[in-house]
């Protein structure tokens, strides 16, 4: 339950004792689902040894409604700390967020600077953005008037509004589902799972946060996360959060040997769907570089088991 009463779906993966845990959020019109590749392959390769927990934001999933004026960057960042509070108590975190999960993690730091380097270790930010989407080409399609018109039907006659879905579908749906897949190849059993969770997203959900995406400016957490390792992940075709935006974290977060910067090739804003190898493979590097005395504990209990 969160501080002003919404209620949040969870997921845990591993041992509640494990020395490290690895906290997941979603984007915007999606759900933890979105990590499904990254929580069945991370699982595998972790073992006992890293703990998993994955959210739903507000508004998405099996998550509560909450009130529009709730619908912020930084009212996620606090919510975000919710989770921290109630599930991680003890021990390290490493946090991974995906596109407006990335911009709740940053509105996080912004709000709770002090747990990082503490408690919190590493961060991982896959195609997401510090700033606002109004700073991106895609953010004009966003401004279009007709969503303003919906903004204040969806409160003052919700029912009318929430049957005229299609509406909404039509102005926003294609604009999330454009920027979903950059490749030529891309399973049409994965578009769909993709397309189910932007379709299950309430109408009031989309429309109250659609603001927040074009305003939000959660630069100034930057210097906090910087010390840190840290995981920054593009699409070269991206067009919800560009690559420009990527590159403009990543030398924010400076240029030493514990932040990595990878850009996958012919994928879009989706990419932990699209190319989870990848980008499972940058999550793991992350998790080691921030816990380099626990991975190497691992290793030489495997040597002192094999004798080699």
């Amino acid at each position: 339950m969160t501080d002003d009463g919404v209620p949040l779906a969870v997921r845990e993966v591993g041992p509640s004792n494990a020395p490290l845990t690895v906290v997941f959020v979603h984007g915007f019109c999606l759900q933890m689902a979105s990590f499904h590749f990254q929580r069945r392959e991370l699982a595998s390769r972790w073992g006992d040894n890293v703990r998993m927990v994955f959210y739903d934001q507000r508004g998405h999933g099996r998550s509560g409604l909450p009130a529009p004026k709730s619908c912020t960057i930084r009212r996620l960042g606090d919510d975000l700390e919710s989770v921290l509070r109630v599930l991680v108590p003890r021990g390290n975190a490493v946090l991974v967020g995906h596109s407006m999960g990335g911009m709740t993690i940053l509105a996080h730091a912004g709000r709770h600077p002090g747990q990082y380097g503490r408690r919190i270790v590493g961060v991982g930010l896959i195609a997401s953005a510090a700033e606002g989407l109004s700073h991106t080409a895609i953010g004009e399609g966003l401004r279009n008037p007709a969503l303003r018109v919906l903004r204040t039907a969806v409160h003052y006659a919700p029912r009318p509004a929430h049957h005229g879905r299609g509406a909404v579908k039509s102005l926003v749906g294609p604009v999330l589902q454009a920027a979903s897949y950059g490749g030529q190849r891309v399973s049409p059993t994965l578009v769909r799972f993709s397309e189910r969770m932007i379709h299950q997203t309430p109408v009031t959900t989309i429309v109250d946060f659609l603001r927040a995406l074009e305003e939000h400016d959660e630069t100034a957490a930057l210097p906090t996360i910087a010390p840190l390792p840290s995981l920054v992940v593009c699409g070269d075709t991206d067009m919800l959060t560009p690559l420009v935006q990527s590159e403009s974290m990543a030398a924010q977060l400076g240029s030493s040997g514990h932040n990595e910067l990878i850009l996958v090739r012919e994928s879009g804003h989706l990419v932990q769907l699209e190319h989870p190898g990848i980008v499972n493979d940058g999550i793991d590097r992350l998790v080691r570089r921030s816990t380099p005395t626990l991975f190497a504990a691992i290793k030489q209990r495997l040597r002192d088991r094999t004798g080699l």
